[in-house]
């Protein structure tokens, strides 16, 4: 199945120890940048909805299983499938790979904030819809390989 987004990523010095195996927190912070380029590919570009609109799309619930170290070097593919639109909501599944190897996989839930008020906002009409069309049938999602 296509994934809702996908985009490469390559492991640089800054995000791996010194033995040059990929370091977990970097691994977070790349999946971050992935989730806003994610937003400006889609048509909501972070520093836009941010100062602008004054909204944002902060993590309430991740969880990842590391399948397998990566290297320093290697580009990595993160592949983005969105699972569920809710009210405010939005479901993420995330599928890491080197090359056709899984490295890592996750799942990660987005909610739609008021940045002043740091409230739970509805999705705006249009960005919902967006959203929604990307959404990949349960069925079809990429089943997570388990230890």
């Amino acid at each position: 199945m296509t994934a809702s987004f996908t985009t490469d990523r390559m492991l640089r010095f800054g995000d791996c120890d010194i033995s040059g195996t990929a370091y977990y927190p970097a691994y977070m912070n790349i999946l971050n940048g992935v989730i806003e380029e994610f937003w400006t590919v889609i048509g909501w570009p972070w520093h836009e909805i941010i100062w602008e609109e004054r909204w944002g799309t902060p993590t309430v619930h991740l969880s990842c299983d590391f399948s397998k170290p990566s290297l320093f070097g290697e580009i990595l593919t993160f592949r983005l499938y969105v699972m569920k639109v809710g009210k405010s909501s939005l479901r993420l599944r995330h599928i890491i790979l080197f090359e056709k190897e899984v490295r890592w996989t996750g799942e990660q839930v987005l909610a739609a904030s008021w940045l002043d008020k740091h409230t739970s906002m509805l999705w705006p009409l249009d960005v919902k819809t967006k959203l929604e069309s990307l959404v990949v049938p349960v069925e079809l999602l990429p089943v997570i390989p388990r230890g």
